[in-house]
């Protein structure tokens, strides 16, 4: 291994070269406190930034081992160190002159949910520490400055890594900090355990704050009003740190959230639906915790479904198409809305989240009106109301339905939650009333016995490189060579930096596992099998480890592979 000495040397042998001669200091230089690793040199000033590494050793490091024994505390762990890196190192951004993104100094910045990352990672058998992060490498024009850089990797750098990378060097009070990162931790790893054993679907404790700053920030509201349980349905759950925490349980069933415009029921709904993550302290919905399984359903006119068996809910069309094995290209609302719930189905979820004001009407109900001017023979829908009953009793999927102006799931519901300016009553006895009074029936079917065999031949990736061609588009949608898979509507992606990580395993997938013989489910039950033993790592195996990816749930893999126009059975 070459020495620091060895790099500042070949830095200032190529000061003033083309651009081109920075592609030989790549390797990896011993520095006193770390390996410094240059993993890869863009091609000019205005490309794609440099990625380097950082390792520390473990006994250097010095974290102790309680703080990443199991894996949601080395991810909490990492999470905080990650954080604290990027406040150093954001000042130090730029201040390194030259062309393009010369001088930039990047690394990735978590938002308000706790997710696996490649960008900081610790080994659980030996303390060892990597950061990873991007650097544009100065030049003027295309002639390299080296002395910027120089001040970049012996100056700025070493400086953010030596306030965060030592745990001994940490004063008590930030000591004292990072003790409370593992401990929230370890208090959500419990709550959340607890949820199945409790007989919950979720949990929302008292004092949560739920609402956010703005549609464009996901900071807690000022002023917001605190999350108070209804009496009736407040429970306690006993953590290891906190002790006895209370808030409202929602139990295993139907539950149902209503109330007038603006009175919370969208924002509760929200909350639960990220809720399937750990949170942040400060965040506000840090003890509100979601069945991990939980999954967003949502109408999605437009998107690709490919043999899907939407049967239980649509059959008999005009066109005779075939609906046991569904495709089309172009969705309508209540076929991409059925289509979502087979698919959920067939991800494992054990909850279904549903706002109607994004879903198909038609999907959802049909009032006795009209099916008094349109008969059901003539009506190939069969409504979610008249499966939602079996969904669960058969198949143990609960549903939480926020509706604002049908009443028609007052009768199927198990649990009615009124939200009256944020603070939610549980009605259940006075909806059931009104609902018996109204008298309208409400027809219930079994769900037919239903199996998923959907075995891939391929995600039609094109290999025109060796390399295959990815791109983030925002939280929005994935271009994998030529290829856009939109996802701007799974809403349960909070970070690009899980749509990153898509963009690696779908063609992983496809050089390594699609085999015509695995079904979609034991494909992805490989890529998790892979991402658990390996970690969020392995897609660059290879030799390149991406700088940014962020770990993806099960249910949003499947989500990706369904959205593939490409997929082929």
């Amino acid at each position: 291994m070459k020495t620091a000495g060895d790099l500042r040397q070949f830095l200032n042998s190529v000061d003033g070269k083309g651009y081109p001669a920075y592609k030989g200091s790549k390797g990896e230089y011993a520095f006193s406190d770390y390996v410094l690793s240059i993993d890869h040199v863009q091609g000019d000033p205005f490309a794609a930034p440099s990625k380097i590494s950082l390792h520390i050793d473990g006994k250097k490091a010095g974290f102790p081992v309680a703080f990443y024994d199991q894996e949601y505390k080395k991810t909490a762990l990492c999470d905080a160190l990650l954080r604290k890196f990027g406040e150093k190192l954001n000042p130090c951004s730029f201040k390194a002159k030259g062309s393009g993104k010369s001088g930039l100094l990047s690394i990735s910045h978590p938002g308000q949910e706790v997710l696996d990352r490649t960008a900081c990672r610790i080994d659980s058998k030996n303390g060892n520490v990597i950061f990873r992060l991007e650097v544009g490498f100065p030049a003027n024009g295309r002639s390299i400055r080296s002395g910027e850089l120089i001040r970049i990797l012996f100056e700025f750098i070493p400086s953010c890594a030596a306030g965060v990378s030592f745990y001994s060097s940490y004063p008590s009070q930030e000591k004292q900090r990072m003790s409370e990162v593992i401990e929230l931790a370890e208090d959500q790893n419990s709550l959340r355990s607890q949820l199945i054993e409790k007989g919950l679907a979720a949990f929302v404790a008292n004092g949560a704050i739920l609402p956010r700053q703005s549609g464009v920030s996901e900071k807690p509201m000022k002023h917001a009003v605190p999350f108070q349980s209804p009496e009736s349905m407040e429970v306690e759950i006993v953590l290891p740190n906190r002790g006895v925490i209370k808030g409202m349980g929602i139990k295993t069933g139907i539950t149902l959230i209503v109330g007038g415009g603006y009175h919370g029921k969208s924002t509760l709904l929200e909350a639960l639906e990220r809720g399937v993550y750990n949170h942040v302290g400060g965040d506000g919905r840090e003890f509100v915790v979601t069945d991990d399984s939980a999954v967003k359903l949502r109408a999605e006119d437009g998107r690709s479904v490919k043999q899907v068996n939407i049967s239980p809910f649509i059959n008999n069309l005009p066109d005779r198409r075939d609906t046991v094995r569904f495709s089309t290209e172009d969705a309508s609302g209540s076929t991409s809305q059925a289509a979502g719930v087979m698919e959920a189905m067939e991800s494992g979820t054990r909850v279904l989240l549903v706002d109607e004001d994004t879903s198909a009407t038609n999907f959802m109900v049909r009032d006795r009106l009209m099916q008094m001017v349109v008969s059901r023979s003539h009506e190939p829908i069969i409504p979610f109301i008249e499966r939602v009953r079996s969904l669960y009793e058969k198949k143990g999927i609960s549903t939480i339905l926020v509706a604002g102006s049908s009443g028609a799931y007052f009768h199927a519901a198990d649990h009615v939650i009124q939200m009256d300016s944020y603070v939610p009553k549980e009605i259940t006895a006075f909806a059931k009333e009104k609902a018996n009074d109204y008298g309208e029936e409400i027809l219930s079917l079994d769900l037919p016995e239903i199996t998923f065999h959907r075995v891939p031949t391929s995600l039609g990736i094109k290999r025109e490189e060796k390399r295959t061609k990815t791109k983030v588009l925002g939280k929005d949608s994935l271009k994998i060579d030529h290829e856009v898979v939109d996802l701007r509507y799974v809403e349960q992606i909070v970070d690009a930096e899980q749509i990153a990580a898509l963009g690696f395993l779908l063609p992983y997938a496809e050089e390594h596992l699609i085999d015509q013989k695995r079904t979609l489910v034991q494909v992805v039950d490989a890529l998790e099998e892979m991402l658990h033993t390996k970690g969020i790592d392995f897609p660059g195996e290879k030799g390149y480890i991406p700088v940014n990816l962020a770990l993806p749930r099960r249910q949003e893999i499947f989500a990706a592979f369904n959205r593939c126009r490409s997929l082929s059975f």
